[in-house]
């Protein structure tokens, strides 16, 4: 086997006839830069590193009380002896002692003061301790007998003294109960039980950047809420979530990553779950650009903005090996489980210290040796040879075993295998300008499925470093929605086609699975042809095992073609391939935040005390301190992919300058940026034909 290409995956058409022209996608990390659109259709930015006002405030309350167990209450106690007695002021100094000292506070018990009639003198103890003792509380209780009343003094378990509650319950005591049970158990009530924040992070996938911030929180990475994964080649910003974790303490981490910035914290009622975002925002440079003439270009750029580009799942889709996942996903369907681990575990082309762990199981059937060797990121590869190693013989077990989220990109691979295909025979029988009868559309008048494409909930699935095919997603992840997508389309008519009711822009295509309809033309014969090819049955089950069976997924829609909304560009000059050409949101915080030093200075030099010179030394510095916080990563950006000698547009000049192409652009959830940059430069994004010039992957 080899690595999959372009029409392996069925990628085969273009939406325009215009030529294309060569760039670097990806030369850079930064080059890709990628910021979540929440549900609100705000574009997520890190603007702030700042603690919030709300926990601020709280903060003082806690350590204006938590300072008064730093000192002598001598005198207050006098007071309360003078106000009280000797007797209850002897009580109060013992419990006091026992606060101060760090006692658990399960084990100290509230104190009863003496019998009291005078309602007035209780009231004036009542404020005695609201005023003088804000870790102490106070209420009224039945004295010995009917006249009279005690007062009742105890530790405040209300949340004012961090110090107070830490140890209030065991671990153990604590039971089976979930993460989310475990944060604070004084959690004040004016703060909303998650924090949410802003994720800033450099050349690292989602899954890694939370997975190291857990370790330095000492919680488990699930306490994290997300709406969905990003790109690991890309500077990206999305939202995250916590449960009961302070803002403060999230905040003092930024000094001691790298690469990852924490920020915009606020406290909510709810956590992130996937699938809560509209989409993403890309602003994307390709560099080294060589073209004939600008006008090129400009064609180019002003087609993608108004007719968009064929709407297919990226090759990322279809794994980096040189074992393609839409294949194994076909074996699976086929329930040929031997096979399926079989291709999973088998030598394949790429690093050759995985190849020798490969072939070393293939040829010994170690599979303890083989653990040894494998590295700990390829996750389906382990835990399969774990359960073969406890169950031999059983590779459904087996397969089983793999996490679901990544046993299932096998089986959702093929599916998006099968409407790659579909899509580019739609486009070679039909063309890219008008609706056709049979096609099949999104009915008129649900808005929001228009807005946001379409996706099947199926296909949900977690980018990170599980498997070295699921380590290479592209930069948009598969969302959470509602079922019941396939109600929501009809078949084209000729009467519909006279309207005018229908674009081309409304046409979508099946993603397999039991609850969808397909085209009522030839289209759909492609599905059919290609899936008796491979031996699976669209319809009918080769086998009970439902989660690797295509007629029990229920199956969605996908819009074959998708315009960049808020889509802009801008061609730009550059001399050194090693700097930036889009600002980052770290960049910006950085900038606004030099010129308010510098603005500051400039006010204190004002002043004939202040050496000017001190200044403008201390201004150099602290622009030197922001600008490496900002670019501590570039030196290993740089070192990634090496620029290829390529010539500027029309020939390069005595300075050597290039040019670059600068793109804005924002698409749905489920769409790939790539397939919008293979539309402008006609290139294919095969690794085959793509590295000479490109890092794509």
């Amino acid at each position: 086997m080899k690595t999959v290409d372009e029409s392996d995956a069925g990628i085969l058409c273009f939406i325009s006839n215009l030529p294309g022209f060569r760039g670097i996608l990806k030369q850079r990390y930064c080059d890709f830069i990628v910021n979540e659109v929440d549900t609100d259709r705000k574009v997520v930015h890190l603007t702030s590193l700042d603690v919030p006002p709300e926990e601020a405030a709280v903060e003082h309350n806690e350590t204006k009380a938590s300072d008064q167990l730093n000192r002598s209450y001598a005198s207050e106690i006098e007071s309360f002896r003078s106000l009280a007695g000797d007797s209850d002021a002897q009580c109060l100094e013992t419990l006091i002692n026992q606060v101060t000292s760090g006692k658990n506070e399960d084990s100290i018990p509230p104190i009863v003061l003496s019998a009291n009639s005078d309602k007035s003198h209780r009231t004036a103890i009542h404020n005695f301790f609201k005023d003088n003792f804000k870790f102490l509380v106070t209420d009224t209780v039945d004295g010995p007998d009917a006249s009279s009343k005690c007062i009742r003094v105890r530790l405040n378990s209300g949340g004012n003294n961090n110090s107070m509650g830490r140890n209030s319950k065991k671990r153990k005591e604590r039971g089976d109960n979930p993460f989310d049970s475990r944060g604070s158990e004084n959690w004040p009530e004016q703060l909303g039980k998650f924090l949410r924040f802003h994720l800033y992070k450099e050349n690292k996938d989602t899954q890694e950047a939370l997975g190291l911030i857990s370790k330095m929180l000492g919680i488990l990475p699930r306490s994290f809420g997300f709406a969905g994964t990003k790109d690991k080649r890309s500077v990206s910003t999305q939202r995250v979530t916590v449960f009961k974790q302070r803002a403060s303490k999230l905040a003092a981490l930024n000094k001691r990553l790298i690469g990852i910035r924490l920020g915009d914290f606020c406290y909510v009622k709810e956590g992130l779950l996937l699938g809560q975002l509209l989409g993403n925002r890309f602003t994307i440079t390709l560099r080294g650009v060589v073209v004939d003439s600008e006008d090129v270009i400009k064609a180019s750029a002003n087609s993608l903005g108004r007719n968009g580009f064929i709407n297919y799942f990226g090759l990322q889709r279809f794994g980096s090996g040189s074992v393609p996942t839409h294949l194994v996903g076909a074996t699976l369907l086929r329930g040929e489980w031997k096979s399926a681990v079989k291709m999973i575990l088998d030598p394949r082309e790429g690093d050759i210290l995985l190849f020798k762990a490969r072939e070393y199981y293939k040829e010994t059937d170690d599979i303890d040796g083989t653990l040894r060797k494998l590295p700990r990121h390829l996750v389906a590869e382990r835990a399969i040879l774990q359960c073969l190693k406890k169950c031999p013989g059983n590779y459904l077990q087996a397969l089983k075993a793999i996490p679901r989220t990544l046993r299932m990109m096998y089986v959702h691979s093929y599916q998006s295998f099968l409407w790659n295909h579909a899509a580019s025979a739609r486009v070679q029988k039909h063309g890219t300008e008008h609706v056709v009868v049979g096609d099949l559309v999104f009915c008129k008048g649900d808005d929001t499925e228009k807005e946001l494409g379409c996706v099947n909930p199926e296909f949900e699935y977690e980018s990170s470093n599980d498997a070295d095919d699921s380590s290479h997603l592209d930069e948009v992840p598969e969302t959470d929605h509602p079922d019941g997508r396939h109600n929501l389309v009809k078949t084209v008519t000729a009467e519909d086609i006279n309207s005018g009711k229908y674009t081309i822009d409304d046409v979508v295509l099946p993603l397999p699975g039991s609850r969808v309809i397909y085209p009522m033309n030839d289209v759909a014969e492609v599905y059919h042809h290609l899936a008796e090819k491979d031996g699976i049955n669209l319809t009918e089950s080769l086998h009970n095992v439902k989660e690797f069976s295509i007629t029990s997924m229920t199956g969605n829609y996908r819009r074959v073609f998708q315009k960049p909304m808020d889509f802009e560009w801008e061609l730009l000059t550059y001399i050194d391939g090693n700097k930036p050409l889009a600002e980052t949101d770290l960049d910006k915080i950085a900038k606004d935040k030099l010129a308010n030093i510098v603005k500051e200075e400039e006010a204190v030099c004002g002043n004939k005390k202040k050496d000017p010179s001190d200044c403008m030394k201390q201004s150099e510095s602290l622009s030197k301190d922001i600008k490496l916080s900002t670019e501590n990563n570039e030196a290993a950006c740089a070192k990634e992919v090496k620029q290829p000698h390529v010539e500027s547009v029309c020939g390069a000049d005595s300075q050597g300058k290039q040019m670059a192409l600068k793109l804005g652009l924002t698409l749905p959830s489920s769409c790939y940026a790539t397939m919008a940059i293979r539309e402008l430069l006609k290139t294919s994004t095969s690794v085959s034909d793509f590295t000479s010039f490109s890092s794509l992957l």
